[in-house]
């Protein structure tokens, strides 16, 4: 269980982190839309994403202290 939240953890902080690279990019070079969705949302998309691995590395450290 361990090893699935660590490999869950990691990709989606890649993920999100891309996405926000991605809004941000997109911004700064004067775009408001991706693919049809806002760069707002584009960017809580992927800080969402990146509270989704934090999370996950969470439950992995709260289990390794009660063993």
């Amino acid at each position: 269980m361990q090893s699935v939240l660590v490999w869950i953890g990691r990709s989606a902080g890649i993920l999100g982190l891309l996405l926000i690279i991605l809004a941000v990019l997109r911004r700064v070079s004067g775009a408001y839309y991706i693919g049809g969705l806002q760069i707002g949302t584009v960017l809580q998309g992927g800080i969402a994403t990146l509270l989704l691995g934090c999370l996950a590395y969470l439950v992995v450290l709260v289990e390794c202290q009660r063993k």
